[in-house]
């Protein structure tokens, strides 16, 4: 298997020290003990993995889900649990200048029934998510920034008549936003909080119960195509024959399982850390109460919210390696921009703290549908930091596509990604680009005094 970071990134024998982890575990599901064959199988047992086994168990097809780990190891149970719209790193104006006006409106509308699709999901399967209140805030680290907040609204409302309200720093703090880091925010109506492990845990029941089975530390490490279908080999010994097969395995893949995917991916490292549980006096003292998630507008941004037993989730992006200097690093710089935008919380002490990684492509949109010129291959993946909604819609949408359902997705998801420049140069490139960002974003600014 071709990998881009250290083995410990892939170390399924160790779990993240994760406040998700701490509050939400499952029994261990079996690895696969000899061969068999199915109609579907899926490689993956995160968002889309498993919702593309629900949608196939639920139609008759049977279906094997193979993990290398466990569901929720991987960035479905380690995430910031943002259920919002997003999945692509372009902007609706770039989005409608490469697909056109028609595709990039369609692909607004699909990120929104991915966010209802889980809200539904959640309902429907009886899931206890501790999902949140509606709405996602995008914080102005700068006077820029802020202005331009408010010409992508009007952008956003051109393009398909809904667009987020501007909030000026006042404004945030009368709705106990308070941070003197920002200039300002744009206030988008759709989307809710969870705990990403719950709703991942609750997913694998589901598929269960309507007869998937699914596989944990069963590692895929060859796919072959042959009359009818596929074989699958895994590290264990036994294989699977499948008619056919999704890769769900998005920032955790393999760059040569399938081949097709080499280049086209780049994982990025994510952080996060949580406080002690917050008394209401200290959540007073900062004048931030409200448990709406937030971002800010950086390039390497900073993601927070208020969890609902008072502890505070505040992540970042920006690591690049694994590396115990590195990662020494990557603490320091997240406890230091934490208290610069909370610094009634500075000395508040930090429970947990954890990492993973999520996916980027080549073409900084998503990808779900059939691998070009492999008849029977599906793949799902590239969801850019917003696979709550992003990857349980694609995945749905690509399990019914492989349960014989004719679906037409939006250009900038349906349309394969082009492989990265200089493929085997990803990371350093990274490197280079992270650097180039962070002098960009520049450091924690203060807008008005504590």
């Amino acid at each position: 298997m071709r990998r881009l970071y250290e083995p410990a990134a892939y170390d399924t024998a160790h779990w993240p020290e994760s406040h998700w982890r701490a509050t939400a575990t499952a029994p261990p599901r079996p690895a696969l003990q000899a061969s068999i064959e199915v109609e579907a199988a899926v490689i993956g047992a995160g968002y889309a993995g498993l919702s593309a086994a629900l949608a196939l168990a639920e139609r008759g097809v049977s279906v094997a889900v193979l993990e290398v780990g466990q569901p929720g190891w991987g960035a479905s149970g380690r995430n910031g649990g943002f259920c919002s719209m997003g999945g692509s790193k372009l902007s609706d104006l770039e989005l409608a200048a490469r697909f056109g006006r028609d595709e990039a409106v369609a692909f607004r509308r699909y990120q929104r029934e991915a966010v209802a699709h889980v809200a539904e999901t959640l309902a429907a399967r009886g899931i206890d998510a501790e999902a949140g209140p509606q709405g996602s805030l995008c914080l102005a680290h700068t006077p820029e920034a802020f202005a331009a907040l408010r010409e992508a609204a009007e952008a956003e409302k051109r393009l398909d008549g809904e667009a987020p309200r501007i909030l000026s720093r006042d404004e945030l703090a009368a709705e106990d936003l308070a941070t003197p880091a920002a200039f300002g925010g744009a206030l988008h109506p759709v989307g809710f909080p969870l705990h990403p492990m719950k709703y991942a845990l609750g997913l694998a029941g589901a598929a269960e119960r309507a007869g998937a089975a699914i596989h944990g530390g069963t590692a895929v490490t060859a796919m072959a195509p042959e009359a009818g279908g596929w074989r699958l080999s895994t590290a264990l010994g036994p294989e699977v024959r499948a008619r056919r097969v999704l890769v769900a395995t998005n920032g955790y893949g393999s760059d040569d399982l399938p081949p097709w995917i080499g280049g086209r991916t780049l994982p990025a490292l994510s952080s996060i850390i949580t406080t002690r549980p917050l008394s209401p006096e200290e959540l007073a003292a900062q004048g931030w109460t409200s448990r709406i998630m937030a971002f800010d507008s950086r390039k390497l941004l900073h993601y927070f919210r208020l969890l609902p037993d008072g502890r505070f989730l505040f992540g970042m992006r920006g690591g690049l390696s694994l590396r115990p200097v590195e990662a020494r690093a990557v603490a320091r710089t997240i406890r230091s921009d934490f208290a610069a935008m909370f610094p009634a919380w500075a000395g508040v002490e930090i429970e947990r703290e954890w990492s993973g990684l999520v996916c980027l492509t080549g073409a900084l949109t998503p990808f779900a549908g059939p691998v070009p010129g492999a008849d029977g291959l599906y793949a799902a993946f590239g969801w850019h930091g917003n696979g709550v909604s992003t990857a349980s819609w694609s995945g749905h949408l690509v399990g019914r596509m492989m349960a014989g359902e004719s679906l037409t997705l939006p250009a900038p998801i349906a349309t394969p990604p082009r492989r990265f420049p200089l493929p085997a140069l990803r990371r350093p490139l990274m490197r280079l680009a992270y650097a180039w960002y962070g002098w960009k974003d520049g450091p924690v600014r203060r807008a008005q005094r504590p």
